[in-house]
């Protein structure tokens, strides 16, 4: 018999529209758009469950487009020339999101605590400025949100030298409602190896690993996303609650440091953790990430044979990236990962962590947040059951949210705040 046109049903056709649409970045060859009814059962499975997305930038945009202003630029959007906003967070049926407050590693010495503190006050008055945002702090939280049809607002801060090797900082961070950390970003710390620097400690250091002790304790998320495989596996074996990985993806898929090798993988199942799929062309296209392997050292090469001049340094490094560009894969390329991740980690160690709004390239069919269905209704393409897109979309992260909760309840039980310094655990600094 005729079906009444609803609400929900005119939503639903105006987002299929907007999903086969054209993307906004430049023209690449790839795949023919999704069938129109996976997508719209992807669709209604976003809607049966909050896709978290673990790591998106937009409030660093802000910092830098919008003087910091979420008013004068606005979640609400739109937000042409952004990949975020909220009226494509909703076509794109996300039920939460991790906003970075990323502190650049320049600030590392100069500042980076306040730099994270202005970043988290950011996506503070974001949320409030926004009706359709709302600062979640535990699962229940997200749960909560995602039922009252409004997407939760999650904060992880971006790169460990924020705490700037103080665990009281790091405390006051948790207090603020951060609720993940990334321990190093692209470079590495006086505690901690990075992925895409040299390694100078062997994974974690004595007083690493008792940050990560005290995240446990706080209830503070353990983010691998950035550090090295050695930091990787000292923090798997020292952690006490699972970890996550807010934005990488599959090394033997793309062959990246930034990306988690197999045995790491293993050890994440093992943990009861969670690696969350990383859109940036340059880690999940195996020829890109050849490339990608190279720009970081040329970057650090250009700026150590021209101090003073970061604008000469900038201006050469643009020039070597545009003559290497990189290939942008496709939502195929991203499902390929996933595959890796599901057969090496299992399913329930598997999410999504897009980087939308801190990558300047993505693969086709995944050019901003509108577009998560298309990996959806991929998955499902290649056989995914309902249940196991469900897991891969919000409901592994929950999971692992809720159990470190757990862990912290009991921790806190158990001991009280660590005093110690990375002076008394890791002796004088190093030249």
């Amino acid at each position: 018999m005729p079906r009444t046109l609803t609400a929900g049903t005119l939503v639903l056709a105006a987002s299929l529209t907007a999903l086969a649409a054209p993307a906004q970045q430049a023209p690449a060859a790839g795949p023919p758009a999704p069938d129109a009814a996976l997508l719209a059962r992807a669709l209604r499975l976003h809607a049966q469950v909050p896709l978290v997305d673990g790591h998106n930038d937009l409030p660093w945009e802000i910092r830098e487009k919008g003087g910091s202003d979420p008013i004068r630029m606005s979640p609400e959007g739109p937000l042409p020339g952004q990949m975020t906003d909220v009226p494509r967070l909703r076509q794109g049926g996300v039920g939460g999101v991790f906003w970075a407050a990323y502190v650049p590693v320049e600030f590392e010495g100069h500042g980076a605590a306040r730099v994270a503190m202005e970043q988290i006050d950011l996506i503070h008055r974001m949320t409030e400025a926004s009706p359709s945002l709302d600062l979640a702090l535990t699962a229940a939280d997200v749960r909560r949100i995602h039922g009252q049809h409004r997407i939760a607002s999650l904060i992880g801060i971006e790169g460990g030298h924020a705490i700037e090797s103080s665990l009281g900082t790091l405390r006051q961070f948790y207090a603020l409602g951060v609720r993940y950390m990334t321990l190093t970003h692209v470079n590495t710390l006086p505690w901690a190896d990075a992925a895409t620097d040299s390694a100078r400690h062997g994974g974690l250091t004595p007083f690493g690993e008792e940050v990560v002790r005290e995240m446990n304790r706080l209830g503070m998320l353990v983010d691998l996303s950035h550090v090295s495989a050695e930091t990787m596996r000292d923090a798997l074996r020292v952690s006490r609650a699972p970890v996550i990985f807010s934005h990488s993806s599959a090394r033997a898929v793309a062959d990246h440091p930034r990306n988690v090798p197999d045995d790491v993988l293993e050890l994440v199942k093992a943990n009861g953790g969670i690696v969350m799929t990383n859109f940036y062309s340059g880690f999940v296209d195996p020829q890109a990430a050849a490339i990608m392997r190279d720009m970081v050292g040329v970057e650090r090469r250009l700026r150590a044979e021209h101090p003073g001049n970061q604008a000469l340094a900038d201006s050469l490094f643009d020039q070597w990236r545009a003559a290497h560009p990189i290939p942008r894969g496709t939502v195929q390329t991203v499902a390929d990962h996933v595959d890796h991740l599901v057969r090496v980690a299992g399913i329930d160690h598997v999410g999504i962590g897009s980087d939308f709004d801190g990558i300047s390239t993505t693969p086709v069919g995944l050019e901003d947040v509108s577009k998560f269905p298309n990996l959806t209704a991929e998955l499902l393409r290649r056989g995914y059951s309902d249940g196991d897109v469900k897991k891969i979309l919000g409901l592994n992260l929950l999971r692992v949210m809720e159990r470190a909760e757990q862990v912290s309840a009991r921790l806190r039980r158990e001991r009280p705040a660590s005093t110690r310094t990375i002076e008394e655990m890791d002796g004088p600094a190093k030249p």
